[in-house]
């Protein structure tokens, strides 16, 4: 990495931390942080089993509760995200795992948050790089193509469409030198547990519900199944369609706004890019605007979602003037290569 380099990224770091300083020291309301955090999952909780209750009672059209839920849930995925870099009841670990719990039931088919936070921290340290698991895990890297966006958000599709590629791929980076065999190992338990005790079972019974639906379409009476559905019905309305919704959109955008396979190592300008085009705007509501924010937390990691949310106009100036690219679209013809050379 040459000096400028090594310069913008410590420019963008001390700038982004003095936008976030002085934020604070106007707003003492943000010295509350773990109150905060918690506030936000229980409101959201409460909102979540509020808009299940209005949809049992008829009061709240089904496709107002599918769109609602998606929203509210991508606030708690940035929370489970924050949970995962320990903001939030670091020092009282009854709180700080419950917490954990409170974000996983209402986003059930997510991957297991105790699992993911090895991979997500084991992504800081090598983000971009061929072996950054996580974000493999969700296509970044691949080819665009249908294939890509039908596995974007189904990970129990994506593991069996992919693990043949992704196993010749770990297995060459292994061989490299650049997984120990304790990640091995993790990987293992990942693909076996990852999406246990809830998202496996919840994928299989989204896939009974479109057979059906299917069958219903072609003619065959849906009053067969009227007793599979009074029960499947409410889990695919309030849990799992909205978080299809959500994680095609958190994925979609993630997996693009990160850049893979040709980056230099360490080089955090090269990570990421500001990823808002306005086609993605959709999306960019279903994952609580991740990719106007998640470039900033690349560069200061230990701050909570709602303080760049915040400040994020401030921060996308300090990175745009240092170099990070603003919705480089280009990259998504190019498996998502920094340097645009080669759809791999």
């Amino acid at each position: 990495m040459n000096e400028k380099t090594q310069q913008q990224i410590r420019t963008i770091i001390l700038e982004v931390r003095g936008i976030y300083e002085s934020y604070r020291s106007k707003n003492t309301w943000t010295t509350h942080q773990d109150i905060i955090g918690l506030g936000i999952l229980l409101s959201c909780q409460a909102l979540l089993i509020g808009l299940g209750y209005a949809w049992f009672i008829g009061f709240c059209p089904t496709w107002v509760t599918i769109v609602s839920i998606a929203f509210i849930t991508s606030i708690l995925h940035e929370l489970e995200h924050d949970l995962i870099h320990e903001l939030y009841f670091k020092r009282i670990p009854l709180l700080y795992h419950w917490m954990m719990l409170g974000v996983y039931i209402f986003r059930p088919i997510s991957l297991n948050p105790w699992i993911r936070k090895y991979w997500h921290h084991f992504h800081h340290q090598h983000s971009g790089m061929p072996f950054d698991i996580e974000e493999r895990g969700i296509t970044n890297g691949d080819r665009l193509s249908l294939l890509r966006l039908l596995v974007l958000p189904d990970l129990l599709l994506s593991g069996i469409l992919r693990i043949p590629r992704l196993r010749k791929e770990i297995l060459t980076e292994y061989n490299k030198g650049h997984l120990s065999k304790n990640d091995m190992r993790l990987i293992v338990r990942t693909v076996l547990l990852g999406l246990l005790p809830f998202g496996v079972p919840l994928t299989i019974l989204w896939y009974a519900f479109v057979v059906i639906h299917l069958l219903h379409w072609i003619g065959y009476p849906l009053a067969q199944f009227d007793l599979l559905l009074q029960w499947i019905e409410p889990l695919m309305v309030l849990l799992v369609i909205p978080n299809l919704i959500r994680q095609f959109a958190l994925h979609f955008v993630s997996s693009n706004m990160h850049y893979m396979g040709d980056v230099e190592a360490g080089n955090v300008i090269q990570q990421v890019q500001v990823f808002t085009p306005w086609w993605s705007t959709p999306l960019q509501w279903f994952c609580f605007f991740f990719g106007a924010t998640h470039a900033i937390h690349h560069f200061v990691v230990n701050e909570p979602f709602y303080l760049r949310q915040l400040t994020r106009k401030a921060a996308q100036d300090v990175l745009i003037e240092n170099g990070i690219r603003i919705n480089d679209v280009k990259s998504l013809r190019f498996s998502n290569r920094y340097h645009h050379t080669k759809n791999y």
